[in-house]
């Protein structure tokens, strides 16, 4: 069944080539990655066109552009709905896409309200409040240590080796800095100290299942112990990526991540990140919807090869989950009015 797929994303080059700093662009994505996407769709036998960011989207469907489907992984730009943009215009238009739904990309780039959802599904993870002006921090009650990140980013943007807090004092300021910069509430949580790992899924509802788990270990060089922007950035030097042996530990975490992911109705693919409580229980952080897709360095490839799953083959079954949702699919592409 051959398909002609859009692709739209956020090339991390385009935007800073217009001013952004590094740190802005951070969850967009690299050349390499886009290139590796379209040879991968295009060894699968689909027709591809690359469409670009949101804005270009837009530019192409008003001109009467359509598609059979687009491969949606676009992060958005700006503001804490940024990354249900893209569904919402393709959902307007009609076009079936990858990936999750408006409603889904929003909610889970809110890590406060993914919380709310999960925890309200009976699943664990640490207590937390949120912070968004001086007078929450007084009435914030939570044991020590705990963590402070923006509540509607990713790629670690905020977490540094500040981000473990110990008294009120340290909280202030934490909170002062990171409002001041990133102009939105602060998620403060319990501070988890066991491991972490994250987990990669694939499907959707009842046909989703568990790919495959990986441990995320600081090297002993690490600016800081917790998974921060800089240990992202820089991740061949100071991160240990390990495949979590089988055994009860794993199955507890991918249960868990497996029934967080079902209760966010997340749709194709995800990944889901997971931390052990003090009493070494796993615990839900947050859930990325549309997962990063760079075949040496994001986390799903990485997951995906370590179980045995080729690159080419995460980019089909991602394909084939989507298409589930679209009647006769492989139909020819609506043609642009004249």
């Amino acid at each position: 069944m051959t398909l002609h797929i859009g692709m739209v994303y956020d090339l991390r080059s385009a935007y800073l080539a217009e001013g952004y700093a590094p740190e802005d662009v951070a969850e967009f994505d690299a050349e390499t990655t886009i290139e590796a996407i379209v040879a991968a769709l295009s060894g699968l036998g689909h027709r591809v066109e690359r469409i670009g960011h949101g804005r270009e989207l837009c530019r192409r469907l008003a001109a009467g552009d359509r598609w059979d489907l687009v491969f949606n992984f676009a992060e958005g730009r700006r503001g804490r709905s940024r990354e249900a943009q893209v569904p919402a215009l393709l959902e307007l238009f009609e076009i079936p896409y990858t990936f999750s739904d408006p409603l889904v990309c929003a909610v889970t780039l809110d890590k406060a309200v993914a919380k709310r959802l999960v925890r309200s599904a009976g699943l664990a993870t640490p207590a937390f409040r949120l912070v968004n002006r001086e007078a929450d921090l007084a009435a914030l009650d939570l044991a020590f240590p705990v963590f402070a990140k923006p509540v509607a980013e990713g790629t670690g943007k905020g977490i540094d080796d500040r981000s473990r807090i110990e008294t009120r004092e340290e909280l202030a300021a934490a909170c002062r800095r990171l409002r001041q910069r990133f102009r939105q509430p602060v998620l403060v949580e319990e501070y988890l100290p066991g491991r972490e790992f994250t987990t990669g899924i694939l499907g959707t509802e009842d046909a989703a299942r568990v790919l495959g788990t990986m441990e995320i270990r600081a090297r002993s060089n690490a600016p800081t112990l917790d998974y921060s922007f800089e240990m992202k950035e820089r991740c061949e030097e100071f991160v240990e990526y390990t495949a979590l042996e089988r055994g009860p530990l794993r199955a507890e975490v991918e249960a868990l991540a497996l029934a967080a992911y079902r209760a966010l109705q997340c749709r194709d693919a995800g990944r889901v990140d997971i931390r052990l409580d003090r009493q070494g229980r796993p615990a839900f952080l947050e859930v990325n919807p549309l997962p990063g897709l760079n075949p040496a360095h994001s986390d799903l490839p990485m997951i995906a090869a370590q179980n045995g799953l080729s690159f080419d083959g995460l980019i089909g079954a991602i394909v084939e989950s989507a298409l589930e949702r679209v009647p006769g699919a492989g139909r020819p592409a609506t043609p642009k009015p004249s």
